[in-house]
Formats: structure tokens, C-alpha cells, sequence
């Protein structure tokens, strides 16, 4: 029995700054969407050219405030093949939210407080 893995949800608090974030910081672009008929939900696939693996972005109608993510000890990791040009996007965008510098590998942070780390190609 073998599996894949094939997405990570995120809730969001409001969808449209999620989707413009991860389109400048990251490359990722909408694939699909799926709509409550009753409005109550908006679930939108985001995915880069390099991978199949997608990020699910949920809004939720009924959510009054933005997420508690706790200690945010979690973390979606992104490979990048220009480190250098990422890094100077990010820290222009300013959402570089830790750095370390000995292990070559900094993290940025979404609108809704979720960390992605960034890492050179091997």
C-alpha cells in the first residue's frame, strides 16, 4: 500500500489576501475552487509549477476573528533555486518572520500568522 501526499489545508480569515500573498511571495496560483451553495465556505486550491502538491486555503463565512494558531510550531517548507532573490522578494514584501543564517534558512509568515520556511536547492 503506498500513499502521496497531495495537500495541506490552511484556514484563512479573509481568502483574497491569502490567495495575493501566496501568488507574490510564492508563485502559487489558484487550480480550483469549491463553493458552499449556501455560502457558508470557500475552499480554494493554490499550487506552483514545480510540484502536484497543492495548499487548501478554507474561509469559513462564519468566522469573526483570525485564527488562533498557538505556538505555530508547524510549518510548510518551500525549496527555492535563487535563495538569494527569494530572500530579498520576501524582505521587501516584509514577512520574514526568523532567520537562521547557520543552517541557511529563513521563514516567512502569511496573513494569517502560518510560517513557511524557505530553503536553497541542495
Amino acid at each position: 500500500m503506498n500513499f502521496k501526499m497531495i495537500h495541506e489545508n490552511y484556514n484563512v480569515f479573509d481568502l483574497q489576501k491569502s490567495l495575493d500573498f501566496y501568488e507574490k511571495a510564492l508563485g502559487l496560483k489558484e487550480t480550483r475552487r469549491k463553493e458552499a451553495q449556501d455560502g457558508s465556505f470557500i475552499i480554494v486550491y493554490v499550487a506552483g509549477e514545480q510540484s502536484d502538491f497543492e495548499l487548501e486555503l478554507t474561509w469559513m463565512r462564519d468566522m469573526d476573528r483570525p485564527y488562533n494558531l498557538g505556538d505555530c510550531e508547524f510549518h510548510l517548507a518551500f525549496q527555492t533555486d535563487d535563495y538569494e532573490a527569494a530572500h530579498k522578494r520576501h524582505e521587501e514584501m516584509g514577512c520574514i518572520c526568523y532567520e537562521n543564517p547557520q543552517m541557511g534558512i529563513y521563514f516567512i509568515q502569511d496573513p494569517d500568522g502560518y510560517w513557511l520556511e524557505i530553503v536553497p536547492c541542495s
